[in-house]
Formats: structure tokens, sequence, C-alpha cells
């Protein structure tokens, strides 16, 4: 019984400390996203991660978004920055658009030459996350998936 109770405390702990508070984070940094890029596919959580995918996806519902969000940005633990791709659904591996292919699986320099953006450090092989030690660098990777994108798509492939 101790066990049980001790589940469900904690469980309830991460609703109420954590899950709960990142909807307000989650609506905000949606409300200010054309602040970070004119897309309006890219937000921001200049406080670090959250429990942010559930709140998203629903919030983009309830808000009537034109566009769904590509791309979410935060510090991860070390302050560096990481870009992380919007998944397609709740239960997927899916992406709504994942990092370039050139870029997956490369890491640091090499990933700076490749990409032509400084302070790379990680592109994941699936192209769901990638880091780079800056706010600017991490924006730029989503800036230059989102235009290749665009890019792709005017050019019928």
């Amino acid at each position: 019984m101790e066990l049980v109770w001790t589940e469900f405390s904690e469980r309830v702990d991460f609703y109420y400390k954590s899950w709960i508070p990142a909807r307000e984070l989650v609506e905000a940094a949606i409300k200010e996203r054309n602040k970070v890029d004119p897309s309006n596919e890219i937000v921001l959580f200049p406080l670090g991660g959250c429990p942010w995918k559930e709140h998203l996806l629903k919030l983009e519902e309830e808000l009537h978004l034109e566009k769904p969000i590509k791309f979410v940005l935060f510090t991860d633990q070390s302050g560096q920055w990481r870009v992380q791709c919007v998944p397609a659904g709740l239960n997927t591996f899916q992406n709504r658009l994942p990092l370039l292919e050139q870029w997956r699986g490369v890491r640091d320099e090499e990933l700076s030459k490749v990409s032509g953006i400084p302070g790379c450090i990680f592109v994941h092989a699936s192209g769901f996350i990638g880091g780079n030690q800056t706010k600017e660098g991490a924006l730029e990777m989503a800036r230059r998936t989102l235009q290749a994108a665009s890019q792709s798509a005017s050019n019928g492939s």
C-alpha cells in the first residue's frame, strides 16, 4: 500500500508543480512566437524546457492557429540551446518537419561547417532535435530548415 501511495503522491506532485504550470508557459510562448520569427512556426521557452508537447498540440487547436508550429527552442541543463521538432501527434515519433537531412548524425565543428551556422553541437540521427551553443544558432537551425522546406515545396519536390 505504501508503494501505491508513493506513486500516487509523486504523480500528483508532478502535475501540480510541473505539468499544470507548463500550460501557461506554453501558451505565453505561442502568443509571443511572432517575436521569435515572422513565420510564427517557432516558439521559444526562455527559461528552459518543460512538458510542452501535449499542451502545445491542444493549444494550437484551441487558439485556431493558422500555421502549425514546427520547432521549439529551449535551454538545456548546461545552458546550451536545443531546437526540437514538434511531433505530428502525441503518440508518434514522426515530426512535422525534421531538421535537415544533411545535418543528421553530424556533430560539432563538422556540423557548423556543413550547416554554415557557428556553434553547432549536434543533430540527432533522426533529425528530431539539435543543439547549438547559442539561442541565435539554434534559431538559425530552425529557420534554415523552414527555408529549405519552403523551397522544396515551391519546387514541387
